[in-house]
């Protein structure tokens, strides 16, 4: 098995390499950051189906805070993932990006390994899970500690990978802080035996992530090089931010932090009229994702590419668009004047 596992990681490091190798290359040629903060194009596009899984998990996490898990639509949001694969595959295509194969070998990992987890609960709740609701109240402890865990999981997940996570502590809190009897034992036990398979499933699973990632690739620049115009003053509320050089017309070469925290930084930056010419090497498009009423309609030069439904919250939709980097600081203020809710900047 291990071997089979090495010589995935073997395979996924060349590709990796030959896909990140032509895509630095073609960017650079008229990138004003060097090499090192330039990223292909597609990225923008391909990190969707990644942060999906991390829009599914808040909103699981959000959804058993109040709601029984039973009743979240897991194959509702397996579909999801995949059609927001197809949906960015087919836009590379139509746009001829570099294939960057690297990537979609791991979307294809972390989408079947998720299918999978999402299938395995399902049964599971709509079987075993339904039965010991029905023998309870209320919700018991046990419940909210794993709601509780969910949100503390993906707030930490926005930030650094999900293999990091200490599921081993979260393990640990269920039997120590959380008391083994009271009422509403068969549904306290149930759960106490559905998480703590969970989370040591998760544990191992992790570790093994781990260090096949740790062994095959580099760890990624925690920032994105963003050529803007005019250059920002000092800011105590953006400690982050750091000019690397100034350039002609009042512009200025900065990095900012890459992630969850470039959509503070960017949505900061254009609330100041600061706009923004290119982004970790890439001046055409970027991809943005917000959280709208379902009658509402991107306007200007935002191109659409993925409405979904977000299946907990009637009513509201992600909507998914390509905006062009020369106008991202127009469409951010556009959008705070409108009140609506950026979920994510996928900064490539």
């Amino acid at each position: 098995m291990m071997r089979c596992i090495r010589t995935l990681g073997a395979i996924s490091a060349l590709v990796v390499g030959i896909g990140l190798a032509t895509a630095v290359v073609s960017a650079t040629a008229k990138s004003v950051a060097g090499p090192e903060h330039v990223r292909g194009v597609e990225q923008t596009l391909l990190t969707y189906p990644e942060w999906f899984l991390v829009f599914s998990p808040y909103e699981y996490g959000e959804f058993i805070g109040v709601s029984a898990p039973s009743r979240f639509p897991y194959y509702g949001h397996v579909g999801q993932f995949w059609e927001s694969y197809r949906a960015v595959f087919d836009e590379t295509r139509r746009r001829g990006l570099d294939l960057n194969p690297g990537y979609h070998l791991m979307i294809m990992v972390i989408g079947t390994s998720t299918t999978v987890e999402y299938a395995i609960k399902s049964a599971y709740e709509t079987l075993v899970g339904r039965l010991a609701e029905s023998t309870a109240d209320r919700s018991t402890p046990e419940d909210r500690h794993a709601a509780a865990v969910a949100q503390d999981y993906v707030r930490f997940i926005r930030v650094q990978p999900w293999y990091e996570y200490d599921f081993g502590n979260a393990l640990s809190d269920l039997w120590r802080r959380l008391p083994a009897t009271g009422p509403d034992m068969v549904r306290k036990w149930e759960r106490r035996f559905a998480l703590t398979t969970e989370y040591i499933v998760k544990m191992g699973y992790a570790k093994l992530i781990k260090l096949g990632t740790k062994s095959i690739y580099d760890a990624p620049l925690p920032v994105t090089a963003v050529v803007v115009r005019p250059q920002p003053g000092a800011n105590r509320g953006l400690p982050e931010l750091k000019v690397l050089s100034t350039l002609q017309d009042s512009a200025a070469l900065i990095t900012i932090p890459r992630y969850e925290a470039f959509m503070t930084y960017a949505q900061s930056l254009a609330g100041q009229g600061i706009n923004f010419s290119e982004i970790a090497g890439n001046d055409s498009f970027i991809l943005v994702s917000v959280l709208a009423p379902r009658s509402w309609k991107p306007q200007g030069p935002a191109e659409p590419l993925l409405v979904q439904p977000i299946l907990t919250q009637p009513g509201i939709q992600r909507v998914v668009m390509m905006v062009p980097v020369s106008r991202l600081a127009d469409a951010l203020r556009q959008w705070a004047e409108e009140k609506l809710q950026v979920e994510h900047i996928f900064d490539y």
